[in-house]
């Protein structure tokens, strides 16, 4: 069992999404390594920004493809979707990362021309593969539907889909009981969730207004209950914490991100 650390969760806006600050923070953490979340403002300098990170040695096993890649496919922007997508599990190899995970839909958009996402899967999947990279599609947020819903098309669609599940995103849709053990429990009955994000979620039903990354604790989730479920399910996997750690002045509370480290820890050995 790994504990991971959203890159995400240090960097951002306030602090100009600086990946140097990667070398300041990472003696500070006890997590287990880092799930490396990538911008767009980083595409115009993808070697410098990945050779920056691996000159860190750090333990990389999970790479967050950049969020957008899959509104492009909503689009029916198919061939510019898939050069983008494969920048991403380009840079997510050459990080050593084993895994990516990604929004097949997002957005606005979200799932307003679903058959789009689905169909444009299958050739992202491979594109993942070739590289030696597993794709993990998230339950985003939907508009329309609920992300249990396209997660179960998948299934029947192509052959062993694998998934990543978000708590703020379940309960966001009030999926976290349907997952653990009612209409959604296929699908880590049939092994292909393999991570999990964690994140607290302070909402109601489908409360827009409500969908910030908060630490464990800050909301209603129940992770005591939940991280009981996942033990007893016995997986072993990876976790990252998605937590914003920054605040409006760009300073990073790793203290934050360390309880919950210690937190999952507690729950899960």
């Amino acid at each position: 069992m790994e504990v991971l650390c959203s890159t995400g969760a240090l960097i951002g806006r306030p602090n100009g999404r600086d990946p140097r600050l990667m070398e300041e923070l990472t003696p500070k953490l006890d997590c287990d390594g880092y799930e490396m979340m990538m911008y767009s403002t980083w595409y115009e300098n993808v070697p410098e920004v990945t050779e920056y990170f691996r000159s860190l040695s750090l333990n990389i096993p999970v790479y967050h493809c950049q969020k957008t890649v899959g509104e492009e496919a909503t689009k029916g922007n198919f061939a510019y979707a898939e050069s983008q997508f494969a920048i991403n599990a380009e840079m997510a190899a050459a990080l050593g990362a084993k895994m990516m995970v990604f929004h097949l839909w997002n957005g606005e958009i979200s799932d307003f021309a679903i058959e789009n996402n689905l169909k444009a899967y299958g050739n992202f999947r491979k594109i993942a593969a070739d590289r030696g990279v597993d794709l993990l599609v998230e339950n985003v947020v939907c508009v329309r539907e609920d992300p249990m819903l396209y997660w179960r098309r998948l299934a029947d669609m192509y052959e062993e889909p694998h998934f990543i599940f978000d708590t703020k995103m379940a309960a966001f849709h009030g999926q976290i009981e349907a997952y653990c053990e009612g209409d959604a429990a296929w699908a880590w009955k049939d092994g292909l969730v393999k991570h999990y994000h964690i994140n607290d979620y302070a909402g109601g039903f489908k409360d827009w207004t409500a969908l910030r990354t908060l630490p464990i604790g800050a909301g209603h989730i129940d992770f005591e209950k939940f991280f009981r479920f996942v033990k007893s399910t016995g997986y072993d996997g990876t976790f990252t914490l998605e937590s914003t750690a920054f605040d409006k002045t760009g300073a990073v509370n790793t203290q934050m991100l360390n309880d919950e480290t210690a937190f999952i820890r507690a729950h899960m050995q």
